[in-house]
């Protein structure tokens, strides 16, 4: 056969050559995704939305509080003020609860005050100091009294005592303690709602650049779906963005369609101008042989006729490698009645063992595959043709069809000089030829048309030695 080799082996040098190659191209430090991408941007711009937002919201709630604490000490103030008055030429005063009791409402910080004329202190802390103030005015500060940050508020009123204007100054101070509180508690608010906000907007966010990515993602199933002979262009619609790149893909399936027809072209063309040639060369060279009497020039005409033989059987078997390669990316699934194959294929080649004397015997079994008729028959033929032509004359090549579980088996069986010596890892390599070929046309392509039709199929091809000697070959399939 094609190979003569002593071991069994299937697709496996092939598949670990492969696999090689994808570790090899996965080595390369891998690109993000776009979604990816798209979803970690906009989570670091709403992350950064939630900061200020919270910053935001921590300063509003600072500034609020602190209003409302100046409201209730300019109200507590002025209700002070407004219990003064003269009696007898003296400025009495009754502090009101209820100015008082205002502050108590906003928090428990400790309060400060003081009532003065001039230098004298009427009541209060004789050495807080508040902020200068003028009749009718209300003047706040932020002091530091015993310590301890205060908000002071100064409120002045004249009284007329003894007919003369006197100016009294009510100032009230308290910690600032409550207001703190008050904002950090906001604050902590603002920060569980800014996080809230920030991993919803994270999720929504993913869920719209999933959404949007969307089409992109339906253009590529659709264009990985498709077998190599599927041309058209793409009917779908998509976003404004993504029609260039349909456009661009269109024109490519344009153009890889013409050169795909060129390319079948040119090989059918080729084979028909090589091969009908070489058979008028070789008819030639036959009838040269037998008009010749000079063993010279017959010894030159056989060779003549060999080397047109292996030339014809190249270009025969490189059609056939051609073919399976094309189709086995778009195998036609039908149901195939293997012992029908196995027969067509003994049919047509009978009349080749014939000229040996080799007989075809066959047990079939009834068993059927789901897959491309015409590639698993180019692969029995070039198995079968390689039996025939490697048998010696008046022997037998046996065929066997058999289901073992779940798997078709189908082995051809010489009785020839078996595969010969040497490593079964290129056992399926293009024009590679064992050593006990000698005198042998062939073309090095009949075991590798054959595992990648089984390959291609799911299946396998094993080679293996037969009982008594011979090469034996299994082409295994799963079973429909």
């Amino acid at each position: 056969m094609s190979d003569r080799e002593p071991q069994r082996a299937s697709g496996g040098a092939t598949q670990r050559a492969s696999g090689a190659t994808a570790q090899r191209a996965s080595g390369a430090t891998p690109s993000w995704p776009i979604a990816r991408k798209l979803t970690l941007f906009l989570a670091a711009i709403v992350a950064l939305l939630a900061l200020i937002s919270w910053g935001m919201v921590t300063s509003f709630a600072l500034e609020a509080a602190g209003r409302t604490q100046d409201n209730i000490l300019a109200a507590s103030a002025t209700a002070i003020a407004e219990t003064l008055r003269s009696e007898s030429g003296q400025v009495r005063l009754e502090l009101p609860y209820a100015a008082f009791s205002m502050l108590g409402a906003i928090s428990e910080d400790r309060v400060f005050y003081r009532v003065a004329t001039g230098d004298d202190v009427l009541t209060g802390y004789a050495d807080l100091e508040g902020p200068d103030v003028v009749p009718g005015e209300v003047e706040f500060a932020t002091v530091e009294y015993r310590d301890v940050p205060v908000r002071a508020v100064s409120v002045m009123r004249v009284i007329l005592s003894d007919g003369e204007a006197v100016p009294i100054t009510v100032t009230l101070a308290q910690t600032r303690d409550g207001v703190q509180g008050i904002a950090a508690g906001l604050s902590r608010q603002a920060a569980v709602l800014s996080v809230g906000v920030f991993l919803l907007a994270v999720g929504m966010s993913a869920v719209a650049v999933r959404a949007s990515l969307r089409p992109l993602n339906t253009m590529a199933l659709n264009v990985a779906t498709r077998g190599p002979s599927d041309l058209r262009p793409l009917r779908r619609r998509g976003p404004p963005e993504l029609m260039p790149l349909v456009r661009a893909l269109n024109r490519l399936m344009q153009r890889l369609e013409g050169s795909i027809k060129r390319s079948e072209d040119f090989i059918a063309e080729a084979a028909h101008r090589v091969r009908t040639p070489l058979a008028i060369v070789r008819t030639q060279a036959e009838i040269a042989l037998h008009s010749v009497e000079e063993e010279g020039q017959k010894q030159t005409l056989r060779r003549v006729i060999r080397a047109v033989d292996e030339s014809s059987r190249s270009a025969s078997q490189l059609l056939d490698h051609a073919m399976v390669s094309f189709r086995a990316d778009d195998l036609a699934r039908d149901r195939v009645d293997v012992p029908a194959l196995v027969g067509a294929v003994v049919d047509a080649l009978r009349p080749t063992a014939e000229m040996k004397d080799i007989d075809i015997a066959m047990d079939l079994s009834d068993v059927s595959v789901e897959g491309d008729a015409i590639v698993l028959q180019n692969a029995l033929r070039n198995v079968l043709d390689n039996a025939i032509k490697y048998s010696p004359a008046e022997t037998v090549v046996r065929i066997d069809v058999a289901r073992v579980k779940d798997e078709a088996r189908v082995s051809i069986r010489d009785e020839g000089d078996g595969f010969g010596e040497g490593s079964a890892a290129h056992l399926t390599e293009r024009f590679r030829r064992g050593d006990k070929v000698e005198g042998i046309v062939g073309s090095g392509l009949g075991l590798t048309i054959a595992e990648l039709a089984l390959r291609a199929h799911g299946g396998r091809l094993e080679l293996g030695l037969a009982e008594g000697g011979g090469a034996c070959v299994w082409l295994i399939l799963p079973a429909a």
